[in-house]
């Protein structure tokens, strides 16, 4: 209660500083406001400006992805071939390293490796990426083959 009390009186202090300008600019015969309607110029600064702040955006997103933090396709030997979720923030992921395939345990602050796979699955198996990833259930919705 003495928190919202402190915080009510700290804004009308800061609206009276706030106001003091205007009222200042009142008393000289100038309105807090230009008369004058908006221009060219006032229209092309805004453009430019809005222009730049999504230059900006873009470059920053293009040199982001040009550093490779945001990596999504892994170009080695590492290569995940499926994954289910077993609980909230545990998951089984079947990973291929090389030759080699490993059925992976992760859990928050651990990787356990449950089972290394004498005979390799195969990528076309039924168990094997039996879920599409959301971007190739969307390329099929929109071409007309299956529903969402």
């Amino acid at each position: 209660m003495i928190f919202k009390r402190k915080a009510c009186l700290f804004s009308l202090a800061l609206l009276q500083l706030w106001s003091i300008p205007i009222m200042a600019s009142d008393k000289l015969g100038q309105g807090p406001l230009k008369s004058e309607p908006v221009g060219a110029g006032d229209f092309l600064q805004m453009i430019f400006g809005l222009l730049l702040v999504l230059g900006v955006i873009f470059g920053m997103a293009w040199f982001i992805r040009r550093l490779g933090t945001f990596q999504q396709v892994s170009h080695g030997a590492l290569r995940i071939l499926g994954g289910l979720s077993v609980g909230q923030r545990e998951r089984i992921v079947l990973v291929q390293v090389g030759e080699e395939q490993l059925l992976i345990g992760l859990a928050p602050g651990q990787i356990r490796t449950l089972h290394v796979l004498d005979k390799a699955v195969a990528a076309n198996s039924p168990n094997v990426g039996q879920h599409n990833s959301f971007a190739e259930r969307l390329q099929s919705a929109l071409k007309g083959k299956t529903k969402l």
